[in-house]
């Protein structure tokens, strides 16, 4: 099934989002050695990107996967092309963080991971890290691990009649949210699935439903949509809501879904812009740029240090250029080719 080009712009964003949280610390840490001042903006909620990311995860999960509900094998299958699609860049990026942290430990500032916590790593499970944090050895993994819970239930879902596949799976995130919430704290892993960012992906499987069902809106009105997420992320930290999961959820999540509501609502009418094919370009390596960009950004940290540069906004500005071009370095070289490697030998 063809892309939907304002969902992969809306990738794009999603990742870029997140690699702006991350180049800021390192932005005022030259400032702070060069003696220069810093102020960090957060204009937007940037982590709100992988809200993004989960509602726009769980409408293609439904969105492109339509023509294996009911089919027999349909979920060894799904689970097979999931793997090839998000299993050999992570691995990779784990390994390669390892590396450095065995060669250059004081670059990556963590300590020294145990062996149960790199193998929970490397097969998706949530573990405690030396920090005292659930989350991987690579610590952005650990959106990846709300994101193999929800493939899983979506496989196992897919062995249900086609009517039944998204309430299945709607229901069994609600089960492990409210078990967290009115019995909780769980141990893991179940504490970590029960948190309430996980419906998300059921919001975004039902955004997929309505579209199925031939939701179509007037570009003023989806327009108007877009812009009302945007508001909820601008100004949604001046509301009075008691802070935590179920906050961000509410704001986070309800701005990401009306954003991917707005993405998928219209009719595809007419050549698309120059700057969507662009973003859409950028979307397609957006888990690329998702995973590589904090070497990019470390990486070039040191480089700037080294050479006596401590100009935080150049900084900024060169870290992200360079974390989108190595990710579309990555996607093309690496990613890709894995990915069809994986499906040839999975045959799927």
């Amino acid at each position: 099934m063809s892309a939907i080009l304002p969902i992969q712009a809306l990738r794009a964003l999603a990742a870029f989002m997140v690699a702006v949280h991350h180049v800021q610390p390192d932005a005022a840490m030259l400032a702070l050695q060069g003696g220069t001042s810093f102020v960090r903006s957060d204009i937007l909620p940037w982590m709100a990107g992988v809200d993004i990311f989960f509602v726009v995860s769980g409408f293609i999960m439904v969105h492109a996967s339509g023509k294996l509900f009911g089919r027999p094998g349909a979920a060894k299958l799904f689970l097979e092309r999931r793997i090839a699609r998000i299993v050999p860049l992570y691995w990779a990026a784990t390994t390669l963080f390892l590396l450095i942290g065995l060669a250059v430990p004081a670059v990556l500032n963590s300590g020294a991971p145990g062996l149960g916590q790199i193998a929970a790593s490397y097969l998706f499970w949530p573990a405690v890290s030396t920090q005292g944090l659930v989350q991987p050895v690579y610590s952005l993994g650990w959106t990846l691990n709300y994101e193999m819970l929800f493939y899983v239930l979506f496989a196992a879902a897919l062995m249900l009649p086609r009517a039944s596949v998204v309430p299945a799976v709607t229901a069994a995130l609600l089960v492990l949210v409210f078990s967290e919430l009115l019995a909780g704290p769980l141990p893991l892993p179940f504490g970590f699935w029960g948190q309430p960012i996980v419906l998300e992906f059921a919001a975004g499987m039902a955004l997929a439903l309505l579209r199925r069902g031939g939701l179509h809106l007037a570009s003023p009105l989806r327009w108007g949509i877009a812009a009302g997420g945007v508001a909820i992320l601008l100004f949604g930290v001046h509301l009075q809501l008691p802070a935590g999961a179920w906050r961000d959820v509410a704001l986070h999540g309800s701005a990401a879904s009306l954003l991917v509501l707005a993405a998928v609502s219209g009719r595809n009418e007419g050549a698309p812009s120059a700057a969507m094919r662009a973003l859409a370009r950028v979307g397609d390596a957006s888990y690329a740029l998702y995973l590589v960009h904090p070497f990019v950004i470390r990486g070039l940290r040191e480089v700037f240090m080294r050479a006596g540069l401590h100009e935080p906004t150049l900084f900024i500005v060169v870290a992200l250029a360079g974390a989108v071009i190595a990710a579309l370095a990555a996607h093309h070289l690496f990613e890709v080719p894995a990915t069809r490697w994986l499906r040839r030998r999975f045959r799927a």
